[in-house]
């Protein structure tokens, strides 16, 4: 059986649990290796839950909740990355008032391992931005930003490879087109580069270094109908990508997508909503010769 279809076929989904509820845990035979990927996307400064005031996400996000989740999960999972697709800023009064310090302290509290950029994580400028960065006890990826020519050179990586449980994954983040989502002068001379071409070169990049997965931190955007670049298109074009993490339309799944690449290579695509409503969980098992063997995925609603 090809990988392709071993993957469709093994891919297993749950329903959105209550954070409150019990996490599902795979059973694996000895000598496999496990890696377990959280992920969070557009969380938009929600530093507490949303308010308790009768509307449908009444009492449900919040960092202190997510964190309750997180350590839950760390507790039953040894080999655990926290990652997250991009726009931490704009939202709540909290980056209004402390201009993204809030944010970036509790995220590293939180045991982050990497982040993207998103558009609204230029909205109080380069220089804003700048300014945050040594808040952040965590990497961020971004390969299609080319910042030499402001102030932020040399501040981010195109990737990152992170070594678990004798497994490498290789994570590299893309960041949307900023002409028209963000006024000129917030990102000054950064230089956008094409997302697929720069997608290919960090496949090619990671699997020389013998990535066991390579994920991607993207926030292009789920799908759209026009041909403007999404994480389903770029997963059709680019062979080689196991997972794509997504944000900027704040798309609640409750199941990835599988996308068919070049070749039949299968891409997931996952998106955990907005505000830190949902916590995406893909758990990755490998066969002891480090073949994948399945995924197990589910979408945990923080409330």
């Amino acid at each position: 059986m090809n990988r392709r279809v071993f993957i469709k076929k093994s891919l297993i989904t749950s329903a959105t649990i209550a954070a409150a509820g019990p996490l599902t845990q795979a059973m694996s035979p000895p000598k496999s290796r496990h890696i377990c990927i959280l992920h969070t996307n557009d969380m938009h400064s929600r530093i507490e839950p949303f308010p308790d005031d009768g509307s449908s996400f009444a009492n449900q996000g919040g960092m202190a909740k997510r964190a309750s989740v997180i350590r839950k999960i760390r507790s039953e999972e040894k080999n655990v990355l926290l990652l997250d697709a991009g726009d931490i800023f704009q939202g709540t009064p909290y980056f209004n008032l402390y201009g993204g310090e809030l944010e970036f302290k509790l995220m590293s509290e939180l045991g982050y391992d990497a982040a993207t950029l998103g558009n609204h994580d230029f909205d109080n400028g380069l220089e804003g931005l700048k300014e945050q960065l040594p808040h952040a006890g965590f990497s961020f990826l971004c390969s299609n930003y080319d910042f030499k020519k402001t102030v932020l050179k040399d501040e981010f990586r195109p990737y990152q490879v992170f070594h678990k449980g004798g497994l490498a994954v290789g994570v590299f983040g893309l960041g949307i087109a900023l002409d028209g989502l963000v006024p000129a002068q917030s990102y000054g001379e950064t230089a956008y580069l094409d997302p697929v071409a720069v997608a290919r070169e960090m496949v090619q990049e990671l699997k020389s270094k013998k990535c066991d997965l390579v994920v991607c931190l993207s926030h292009l955007g789920f799908s759209y109908k026009s041909q403007k670049i999404d994480d389903q298109k770029l997963a059709a074009q680019v062979e080689g990508i196991d997972l794509v993490i997504g944000g900027h339309t704040h798309t609640f799944l409750d199941e990835p997508v599988t996308v068919e690449g070049p070749h039949g290579y299968p891409t997931l695509v996952n998106q955990a909503g907005w505000s830190g409503l949902r916590l995406g969980m893909i758990k990755y098992e490998f066969s002891r010769k480090k073949n994948l063997k399945k995924a197990i995925t589910n979408n945990l609603a923080i409330k």
